[in-house]
């Protein structure tokens, strides 16, 4: 059981890092500092439950090994209850050994973060942006499920429905952990409306995952950034082309644009432009330094790449298909009406796997 004393061991300096955060985030001078602060209890919310996994794995070793001791004793009373309690310690040990090990792999820091939500449709049309609108609600269904806040961004409506683009910021406890995989295209492939031969097509919508970037997160000059203002077209409230509500910023260094329209003040519309805008820069050093890390990272999923097709909807044959780890589930409505857990849990399960390969 060597390998469950080494893990043991590494867990044990995961617990004198807890005690260390545990003692700062009770100092007077910490709490002033709120950057500060805020980022020693992200910490101790991540270190916490590894500690009491700790905890509970050292009793299970502690009573492995007094049931072995027992074993080999001269009681016959002790002889016999370790013969009966060993499997069971053994298999409890194993499994907890094993989620112990997920817990210590390297984790992504912006896991804990909200998201933004970007969907946009690709090739196919007015098909395709029938599919975005269709691809946006499945998450934000997903999102009620899980008791996200949603907050509606921006968005650009198809000319018979859905949408060109759509972007939505979900706050909750680890939003961008859960849905990060979500991110590339989703192909679907189904009979359109408008289709009077019967033929089936194939259509796509782009998904984006974004970490929320927070204002330390990135250094932005608004020198760099040039505001343009006009009216609002589409989806939106009581401003919605009477006056210039809606707000275009660019960066000019990247090149990136981003809008937002989504019916209120100027001043509102602003702030969550600017808001999309640094989210956008921090995700492009993040592509910056995972390009950077490429030839070290082993992972099956988490490419970041957004260009690439993950997944398939047939509606002819009700299936939905993720083509990274190749999963198929006849469940396609269920999945559209936000029941995203089974997939979502695979893709998490192929990345822990695929990591531990090269713990």
């Amino acid at each position: 059981m060597g390998e469950v004393e080494a893990l043991l061991a590494k867990l044990a300096s995961v617990k004198d890092r807890f005690h260390e955060v545990e003692k700062s985030v009770g100092d007077p001078d910490v709490i002033a500092d709120q950057t500060r602060y805020r980022d020693l209890m992200r910490e101790y919310r991540q270190l916490e439950p590894i500690v009491l996994h700790a905890d509970g794995m050292r009793r299970l070793h502690e009573d492995l090994i007094q049931a072995q001791e027992w074993l080999k004793g001269a009681d016959a009373d002790y002889r016999e209850l370790a013969r009966e309690e060993l499997p069971v310690l053994e298999a409890q040990l194993r499994a907890s050994f094993e989620a112990g090990r997920i817990m210590l792999l390297p984790r992504d820091a912006a896991d804990d973060r909200s998201a933004m939500l970007e969907v946009r449709a690709g090739t196919g049309g007015d098909e395709a942006a029938l599919f975005a609108g269709e691809v946006y609600r499945m998450y934000v269904r997903y999102a009620e499920q899980q008791g996200w806040r949603l907050e509606f961004i921006s968005a650009q409506e198809g000319t018979v429905g859905g949408f060109k683009e759509v972007v939505a910021r979900l706050d909750g406890d680890g939003v961008y952990g859960r849905l990060k995989f979500e991110s590339g295209v989703h192909r679907v492939q189904r009979v359109p409306e408008t289709e009077s031969q019967g033929r089936v097509h194939t259509s796509a919508a782009t998904v984006a995952i974004l970490p929320v970037a927070e204002e330390v997160d990135v250094e932005l000059n608004l020198a760099d950034v040039r505001r343009d203002t006009f009216r609002a077209s589409g989806a939106g409230g009581q401003h919605v082309n009477k006056t210039e509500s809606a707000v275009r910023l660019t960066h000019l260094p990247s090149g990136i644009v981003v809008e937002c329209q989504d019916g209120r003040s100027q001043h509102a519309n602003y702030d969550h432009a600017l808001e999309v805008l640094r989210t956008r820069l921090f995700e492009a050093e993040r592509d910056r330094q995972r390009s950077a890390q490429a030839a070290e990272r082993k992972s099956l999923v988490s490419t970041g790449d957004r260009s690439a097709k993950i997944r398939t909807y047939n509606f002819p044959q009700g299936r939905v298909t993720d083509h990274r780890i190749g999963l198929t589930l006849h469940d396609l409505p269920a999945i559209l009406g936000g029941e995203l857990d089974p997939l979502l849990d695979a893709l998490h399960l192929a990345e822990q796997t695929e990591l531990l390969k090269h713990a």
